[in-house]
């Protein structure tokens, strides 16, 4: 196993990456996120790439495109060009969803949310909890049940059948690990067992562009090369499941380095509705870049 795939941040092939969704003005968490996947691949010799993920067409805005790349570069924050953008990718992400249907694994699911909350609300006992809430356990329709939904013009999502899924690995399945170099929320670090049963049959897919957060993640690292995957505990627990999408898309696994999130003096983390944190309104008081390290704890610039 190479230094890389250890972790080990001082490698010259160092690679991570800043993948905001442009929904929304930049706050100090994403700057906190950005400047410490920036000031790690800096520190390595290694390169820093920014990606958009911005497959979300109704609330990804090119005016808050722009606005990224001006307060990355306000911050001191340079990357590798060309940037990725997630929405001219959809036909990566459709053959990767192909390869999933093809080892029958993926299936269609009919049932809209109220629909899958009214099962779950009937067997409660039933149903486990997951990162998202409660976990959903669907089936495959027959090839005629499947026909007539779609002749009545029934919406979709793809999900992947966990049960399905780890038929196919066998023993491996049980197997699967992923390397924390940083930490997760209960401070897990090291080699961290992967259970992506914790978010039962997750959508994989949808309808309208054919993706989702998750498979589109996984394919994007693996072709960017991406060494180390910088991001917020927030996320931890998709890696259990980004970790099986690896193993069934034969992709590489990168090393991925969780960091605590930014919150407010309550204890409440901030997001895009705090227009009073986002990085523009700041800039506009007056506040300088040092002073945005200094307020995340960060080392000034000059001596990164």
């Amino acid at each position: 196993m190479s230094m890389v795939t250890r972790g080990d941040p001082s490698s010259n092939n160092f690679k991570t990456r800043f993948a905001p969704s442009p929904t929304g003005f930049l706050h100090l968490g994403h700057a906190f996120s950005a400047l410490t996947a920036f000031d790690m691949a800096k520190a390595a010799g290694g390169k820093f790439l920014l990606r958009m993920e911005d497959i979300d067409t109704v609330r990804c805005k090119p005016e808050f495109e722009d606005a990224i790349y001006e307060d990355l570069a306000w911050l001191g924050i340079d990357w590798e060009t060309p940037v990725r953008r997630q929405s001219e990718r959809l036909e990566v992400y459709h053959d990767g969803l192909e390869t999933l249907k093809a080892r029958n694994i993926a299936y269609r699911c009919f049932k809209t949310r109220k629909e899958i909350t009214d099962d779950i609300a009937r067997a409660p006992h039933l149903s486990a909890h997951g990162p998202d809430g409660p976990i959903y356990i669907g089936e495959m329709l027959s090839a005629m049940e499947e026909r007539s939904q779609l002749a009545a013009g029934r919406n979709f999502a793809w999900r992947l059948s966990m049960q399905k899924a780890k038929s196919l690995l066998g023993k491996t399945f049980d197997t699967l690990i992923f390397e924390e170099f940083g930490k997760g929320p209960n401070g897990e670090t090291g080699s961290i067992k992967a259970t992506p049963q914790i978010f039962g049959d997750v959508v994989i897919g949808r309808k309208d562009n054919g993706t989702s957060y998750h498979l589109a993640c996984v394919l994007d690292d693996a072709d960017q090369g991406i060494t180390h995957v910088v991001r917020g505990n927030d996320l931890f627990p998709a890696s259990h499941l980004h970790r099986l999408l690896q193993n069934l898309l034969a992709l590489p696994t990168p090393v991925y380095c969780h960091h605590h999130l930014i919150t407010d003096e309550s204890g409440k983390r901030f997001s895009k509705r705090d227009q009073s944190v986002t990085l523009r309104a700041l800039r506009a008081d007056g506040v300088t870049p040092d002073d945005i390290r200094k307020r995340l704890v960060l080392a000034p610039s000059s001596s990164v």
